[in-house]
């Protein structure tokens, strides 16, 4: 069999997913010919772990050198898990090289960049793939086939909270998504997963969006207005960051020593600022209203210093209502095992048909991150896909309907006004 050759662009604690997958489950199919970064520490460290399962070392390329690693290394396709921010660039280039496309989520982070994508796919018709594992969690699967199964009818709204913990919340204010330039914010990077979500639930697109939000927990503005006397930079070296039920020890994990704090003199990434620092510039409490194209619409809220962690979904159909709780467990980005990032730590799913008794639906059993979506979303890209009535891929143009709802929220927050989704991009 011959192997797909896979070369990849930023390695962070998120490629860890990749990578790690392709040497230790998917050697048969698939291998990593070429790592491409900013930083040299953090290639060598994905370097020794491929070592470790078993796998050669592969050449390294430093970010101005991409078209080379491209030109020497030959790769079938590129995964990008580098800066939001960078996406567009790489994908755009690797399509322009002759190369297919894996992106982390978020696809990019503004209509300007995801028009360039989209344009680019057009005129190369390579390939670009999201990966959206939430979709192949088991219970968002099963929401998906109720819906299709019409066991509510149409759906005519969604109110859908999102709640992150202030472990899994917190950690978005101390790395670089804590700035809007990087990230789009969390309407973006992490709702992107969300507002995925509702689109394949409903197999529609989003057509009108308005949002507000603010930063009313996290910055030192807010805390100064709790009272909070003591401040710092950073968490390392800090003593006045030890008393902070915030602080992040990076020594303390070696997973997060050898990626970051072993990192640091080579780009001057801190990766445990203060969540209170007067740097950030993303909300932490957001709410939207979006109007699908088949006429649903939905309600939705992100808040990122909760004492729990997961989602309840709420959907109003011709034939009743649905009611989903899904609890997880929290994680921090490079600071555990892979498997336990969005694990699920209950799960409920309730329909309430409009003219009969409610019941609970059975949902398939799944280990892994992400509900158990994580190992099938790995098969169905580096193994041997079996054929998904689903259709849970995800192409370029979900990864811009995904991104775009999120975009036109920021827009909405900064104007006051409702965003037509039609008046951003062209596709």
């Amino acid at each position: 069999m011959t192997k797909k050759r896979y070369a990849q662009v930023g390695t962070g604690g998120r490629a860890r997913f990749f990578y790690l997958a392709v040497a230790k489950d998917y050697s048969e199919t698939s291998e990593i010919v070429g790592f491409c970064d900013v930083n040299q520490t953090r290639m060598n460290y994905a370097n020794d772990r491929l070592v470790e399962l078993g796998a050669k070392a592969v050449p390294t390329y430093k970010h101005y050198e991409f078209d080379k690693m491209i030109e020497e290394t030959k790769p079938d396709c590129v995964i990008v898990t580098s800066v939001d921010r960078t996406h567009d660039e790489y994908i755009i280039r690797a399509m322009e090289l002759g190369c297919d496309v894996i992106t982390e989520k978020p696809m990019t982070i503004d209509e300007r960049r995801a028009q360039a994508i989209l344009d680019t796919q057009k005129r190369t018709g390579r390939d670009v793939r999201v990966s959206f594992n939430y979709r192949y969690a088991p219970h968002n699967t099963k929401i998906r086939e109720l819906i299709m199964n019409d066991t509510i009818g149409q759906v005519f709204s969604v109110h859908f909270e999102w709640f992150l913990n202030t472990d899994h919340g917190a950690d978005y204010y101390r790395r670089w998504h804590r700035n809007k330039e990087n990230s789009g914010g969390l309407l973006v990077h992490k709702s992107t997963h969300h507002f995925d979500l509702v689109n394949f639930w409903l197999g529609t697109q989003p057509d009108t969006v308005f949002a507000m939000g603010d930063l009313n927990f996290y910055g030192r503005t807010n805390a100064e207005r709790r009272g909070v006397k003591e401040f710092y930079y950073r968490c390392h070296g800090s003593e006045i960051a030890k008393k902070d039920p915030f602080y992040l020890d990076m020594e303390a994990s070696p997973m997060q020593k050898a990626l970051y704090l072993d990192a640091e003199h080579e780009d001057g990434y801190f990766r445990d600022k203060s969540v209170f620092s007067e740097e950030i510039s993303i909300e932490d409490t957001m709410g939207v209203m979006v109007h699908y194209k088949n006429n649903a619409i939905m309600t939705y809220s992100l808040n990122s210093y909760l004492p729990l962690e997961g989602f309840r979904v709420a959907f109003n159909g011709s034939k009743g209502r649905m009611e989903v709780e899904i609890f997880e467990n929290a994680y921090t980005n490079g600071g555990g095992k892979l498997e336990n990032e969005g694990s699920v730590k209950s799960r409920k799913i309730t329909v309430y048909p409009m003219f009969g008794p409610a019941y609970n639906v059975d949902i398939p059993k799944a280990e892994g991150g992400h509900g158990g979506g994580d190992p099938i979303l790995l098969n169905d890209i580096f193994g041997v896909p079996v054929e998904d009535k689903f259709h849970r891929a995800a192409n370029h143009v979900d990864g811009a309907m995904s991104i775009l709802t999120g975009v036109a929220a920021n827009k909405s927050i900064a104007s006051g006004l409702p965003v037509k989704i039609d008046s951003l991009v062209r596709f």
